[in-house]
C-alpha cells in the first residue's frame, strides 16, 4: 500500500473531487484488472479511450482515478486531473515502487538499428568486470537469472518500474535498456533518471498509421531521451545526429569513424574462415586498443564501439572489454550456427527490405562463393514489404530459397507469390519451398565450400503463427534435427 499524496509528490495536478488521504493498493491501466483500493489511470489509446471506462473502474473498486478531463463517478471516488495521464502514470509508478531507478545506473539506448546487439555487448562487458546488470529489450527482460519474454521493445511505464524494483531486489547495480521512439512518445520512460543516453543511428522507419506521422516526428521522439540523461553518447557519422539532439540538456560524447569522434574506429579489416566471420579494428581517441569481434560487418564495429564508449564510464579494464566483446552473442542477430567446416550458416532477424539489404550487402563484402538467402514474409502485413524483400534478395543473393515466415491467416503460397513478384524484377535464381524446415534442410544439404547461408526473418522468435495459433518452431532446433537426420541417412547409406 502507498499513500496517494506520496504517489503524486512529483506531479502537477488538480483534485477534482474526493480526498487525497487514500491508501493505494495498486496502479492499474486496464479496467478489467481493477480491484478494491486501486488507482485507475484513464489513458487515451489509438483505438480506445480509458475515460469511457472510468465509471466501470469505480464500480469495480477503484478509489482513485487519474484523468485528463472530468468524469462522472460517485462522490466517494477521488478524481485527480493531470495534463497527460501517460506521463503521470510513469511518475506515480516510479513513486509506487519507491523510485528504484535512482538506486541503479540506467543506460538507455535509442536508434533505428543496433539497440539490441549493443545492450547485450554492454551487459557482457560490465558483468565481466563484476557489475550486476539488468536488461530490458526487444527479445527479453533479464533480472538476475530470470529471463522474461518481451512483448514490446520498451514496456509500459508501470512494468518498467516493476522490473526496476525486482532488479534492485536481485542486487542489480546497473540496467541497460532499449528505448524505442514509441516508448519515448508515449512517456513510458518518463521520470527515469538516465545516467547515459545513447543514439546509434536513424533512418526513416516506424512511420505510418499508429506509429509516427513523419520522419521529423520520429527524430524528435528519439531526441526526448537527451533531455532526461546526464550524458549523451552519439554516433557522429549519422547525418541526422544534430537534428535528433536539438535542444538536448546533457553533456555529449561522440563515436564513429570520423576523425572528430571521441571514440573512433580505424584500420578496419574483415576476418573470414570457413564457418566463421568477424571483424577487427583499432580503437583510438579517449581509449586506444585493438578489438576483434565474432560478428561480421561494419554495423558490428558501430555496435561494439558504442559499447566501448558506454563502458568507459565504468571501472572496466581494456582486457575485460576485449575479452567480453569476443564472446558477446545475441540470439537471432547475425547468429552463426556451426553446421559445416566448409560453409557458414547464420540466423538473423532481418524481416524488412532495409534490414535484409544491409545484411546481404555486409555479407557480400566477405566475397562468399555463393550468398544464399532463405526467407519468407509475414501474413496479414504489407504486400509492399514482400515485393521489396524479394527484389533485394534477388539483387544481392546468388541464390534465394523462398519459404514461410508467420503466415498468420494467409495462405503461404499466396505470400510466396507476392515475394516472387519482387524476385521477377531481378535476374536472381531462386526456388520455392513453403515448409521452412524443408527449406533450411535444402540449404544445408546443398551448401557448397565458401558459401554463406542466411536464414532471415525469424531471428530470436521460437514459434510460427498459423491461423491464429503459435506453434513451437526454433530454427536452432530445426537445424539440430536436420543435422541428426542427415547423420542417420549417411549411416544407413554406408
Amino acid at each position: 500500500m502507498r499513500g496517494l499524496k506520496q504517489l503524486l509528490e512529483r506531479l502537477t495536478y488538480t483534485c477534482l473531487q474526493g480526498s487525497l488521504d487514500r491508501e493505494i493498493a495498486d496502479i492499474v491501466y486496464d479496467s478489467r484488472k481493477v480491484k478494491e483500493g486501486d488507482l485507475f489511470v484513464c489513458i487515451r489509446g489509438t483505438q480506445v479511450d480509458g475515460h469511457s471506462f472510468a465509471a466501470g473502474a469505480a464500480s469495480s473498486g477503484a478509489t482513485v482515478l487519474l484523468v485528463e478531463e472530468p468524469v462522472e463517478v460517485p462522490e466517494h471516488v477521488t478524481v485527480i486531473q493531470v495534463a497527460d495521464t501517460r506521463y503521470a502514470m510513469a511518475c506515480v509508478s516510479a513513486a509506487y515502487f519507491d523510485y528504484p531507478a535512482e538506486k541503479m545506473k540506467i543506460i538507455g539506448i535509442t536508434g533505428t538499428k543496433g539497440k539490441t546487439t549493443t545492450t547485450y555487448m554492454v551487459k557482457s562487458i560490465l558483468e565481466s568486470a563484476g557489475y550486476r546488470v539488468g536488461l530490458i529489450g526487444t527479445i527479453e527482460i533479464i533480472i538476475g537469472k530470470e529471463a522474461i519474454h518481451a512483448s514490446h521493445t520498451t514496456p509500459e511505464s508501470y512494468l518498467i518500474q516493476e522490473y526496476f524494483a525486482k532488479m534492485v531486489e536481485a542486487g542489480c547495480d546497473t540496467v541497460v535498456m532499449e528505448v524505442s521512439s514509441q516508448g519515448l512518445m508515449m512517456h513510458r520512460t518518463a521520470c527515469i533518471p538516465f545516467e547515459l543516453g545513447i543514439f546509434t543511428n536513424i533512418e526513416p522507419d516506424h512511420i505510418g498509421p499508429g506509429e509516427h506521422g513523419s520522419f521529423e516526428e520520429y527524430m524528435a521522439c528519439k531526441g526526448m531521451l537527451f533531455k532526461q540523461c546526464k550524458k549523451g553518447i552519439v554516433n557522429i557519422d549519422d547525418v541526422h545526429w544534430k537534428t535528433v539532439l536539438q535542444g538536448h540538456t546533457c553533456e555529449l560524447e561522440t563515436f564513429g569513424f570520423s576523425e572528430d569522434a571521441d571514440f573512433r574506429a580505424v584500420d578496419t579489416r574483415l576476418v573470414s574462415r570457413p564457418g566463421y566471420l568477424g571483424i577487427a579494428y583499432q580503437v583510438q581517441g579517449k581509449l586506444a586498443f585493438p578489438v576483434e569481434i565474432d560478428i561480421p560487418g561494419k554495423f558490428s564495429v558501430y555496435n561494439s564501439l558504442t559499447a566501448i564508449a558506454i563502458c568507459s564510464h565504468f571501472d572496466v579494464s581494456v582486457e575485460k572489454i576485449q575479452a567480453a566483446l569476443k564472446v558477446a552473442k545475441v540470439k537471432g542477430r547475425v547468429e552463426m550456427v556451426k553446421v559445416s567446416d566448409e560453409f557458414t550458416l547464420m540466423i538473423d532477424y532481418a524481416h524488412n527490405a532495409m534490414a535484409l539489404q544491409s545484411l546481404l550487402g555486409t555479407l557480400r563484402e566477405y566475397h562468399p562463393h555463393r550468398l544464399v538467402s532463405v526467407f519468407g514474409c509475414g501474413g496479414n502485413r504489407s504486400k509492399l514489404r514482400r515485393y521489396e524483400m524479394g527484389e533485394v534478395s534477388g539483387r544481392l543473393a546468388d541464390f534465394t530459397i523462398i519459404t514461410s515466415d508467420n503466415p498468420r491467416f494467409e495462405e503461404p503460397l499466396d505470400i510466396i507469390a507476392d515475394i516472387r513478384t519482387g524476385m521477377d524484377k531481378t535476374d536472381g535464381k531462386f526456388i520455392e519451398i513453403p515448409d521452412r524446415k524443408e527449406a533450411i534442410a535444402y540449404a544445408i544439404r546443398n551448401g557448397q565450400p565458401g558459401d554463406i547461408i542466411v536464414l532471415a526473418g525469424k531471428g530470436h522468435e521460437d514459434y510460427q503463427e498459423i491461423k491464429g495459433v503459435k506453434y513451437p518452431m526454433d530454427e536452432r532446433v530445426l537445424i539440430a534435427e536436420i543435422l541428426e537426420e542427415n547423420k542417420k541417412e549417411q549411416q544407413e547409406n554406408r
